[in-house]
């Protein structure tokens, strides 16, 4: 039987096959395995004729140099690394002098808030004991991802995917090495911010998406960055899970889809069985942007954490210091065994998924699904009559 035909420009500025991308998923399950997009799912998905990108967000620099070799083992076609490059990381504190524990940084009542949570749903509270050996220090005015960002650019990746923020500053190095760069964004000012800073292909994202995301639906937002970065072409993402999301995006005017929770449950994710199960459980609406985790927007499949944070009236802490804040906390469920409130991030279309499967069949099914819709003849309840 003949593989399907599902070509776009996309497939020719990358060299792939098929215009889906892998979403470079770092970890989402309370940091418990790491990044869920390991070189095992990204070769997957190259493998298939899609473009598998890395969820570098998780590793350091030389584990993530030690990843990019196991893909590079795995398969001789093109793939990417995600990183994230938020603005005001660790609130601005990482751009002076740290104090020695960046939890002076955090207000007493936000961790006793916290504290107090933990308690009032019946976990015992732990403090994380103190790493056996001193922290790397930080590069001064450093990001969060400069010293990953070296090793993109000295291993000379295809395709580098900024998951947050504005590549602006690496935009020259990377172009140097050829590789193209994917940026993705929740809105237009960021739409034109990222394109007018040199990203090949601006990724919009809808509020759909699993993990960090914005406020702004897919069906909404896609075409409006498209005639906002006009020549720079887009591709969608945000609740596309089968061949009918991935030709809707497609008739939208975007170039591929880049999808994310539809991998959360392959066979290849690096993501424990329990949050595989909480991810195939959930309905439409069973998930909720929270600031909880991460300090940023988040999706996640929603939990009675999630619900006592959104209650509690507490202010998240900046991206870098809200992990600083909740690390006890994460600790304390850990060793509790309350897997059911650690971090799942998941997006809405979490109700379309109904069993765990290899990445290829995921891929082929939106493929040949997509390809059906977008070659069959309209539907009897559609008429359509051309202009005179």
């Amino acid at each position: 039987m003949s593989r399907p035909v599902l070509r776009t420009s996309l497939c020719d500025m990358l060299g792939i096959e098929y215009p889906i991308v892998l979403a470079g998923m770092g970890p989402v399950a309370g940091g418990i395995s790491g990044p869920v997009a390991t070189a095992p799912l990204v070769a997957a998905v190259s493998n298939a004729g899609g473009l598998g990108v890395l969820g570098g967000a998780g590793f350091s620099p030389e584990r993530l140099r030690e990843e990019i070799n196991h893909v590079r083992s795995m398969t001789d076609r093109p793939f990417g690394v995600d990183l994230l490059l938020p603005s005001n990381f660790m609130g601005g504190a990482a751009s002076g002098e740290m104090p020695r524990d960046p939890r002076e940084l955090i207000p007493a009542a936000t961790r006793a808030g916290v504290r107090k949570m933990a308690e009032d749903l019946g976990v015992e509270w732990h403090e994380l004991p103190p790493p056996k050996e001193a922290p790397v220090p930080r590069r001064a005015g450093g990001g969060m991802s400069d010293d990953q960002m070296e090793v993109v650019i000295e291993e000379k990746i295809a395709v580098f995917a900024s998951g947050l923020g504005n590549p602006a500053p690496w935009v020259a190095r990377l172009k140097a090495n050829g590789t193209k760069i994917l940026s993705l964004v929740g809105n237009v000012k960021n739409a034109r911010r990222v394109a007018d800073a040199g990203a090949d292909i601006v990724v919009a994202q809808g509020t759909e998406a699993g993990g960090h995301t914005g406020r702004i639906a897919t069906l909404a937002l896609v075409p409006q960055v498209i005639d906002a970065v006009y020549p720079t072409p887009v591709i969608a993402a945000g609740g596309i899970a089968d061949g009918r999301g991935v030709a809707a995006a497609l008739a939208l005017g975007a170039i591929g889809v880049w999808c994310g929770t539809a991998f959360l449950v392959s066979d290849e994710a690096n993501q424990p069985e329990t949050q595989k199960q909480r991810v195939l459980a959930a309905g439409d609406e069973d998930t909720k942007i929270t600031k909880l985790y991460s300090g940023k927007t988040m999706r996640n499949i929603n939990n009675p954490l999630i619900e006592a944070w959104e209650a509690s009236g507490l202010q998240p802490m900046p991206m870098g210091l809200q992990g600083i804040l909740i690390q006890d906390l994460v600790y304390s469920l850990r060793k509790a065994g309350r897997e059911d409130l650690l971090m799942n991030a998941a997006g809405q279309a979490s109700g379309l998924l109904t069993k765990t499967r290899p990445a290829a069949e995921i891929l082929h099914d939106m493929v040949a699904g997509a390809a059906e819709i977008l070659g069959r003849k309209l539907p009897q309840t559609v008429t359509a009559v051309p202009e005179s």
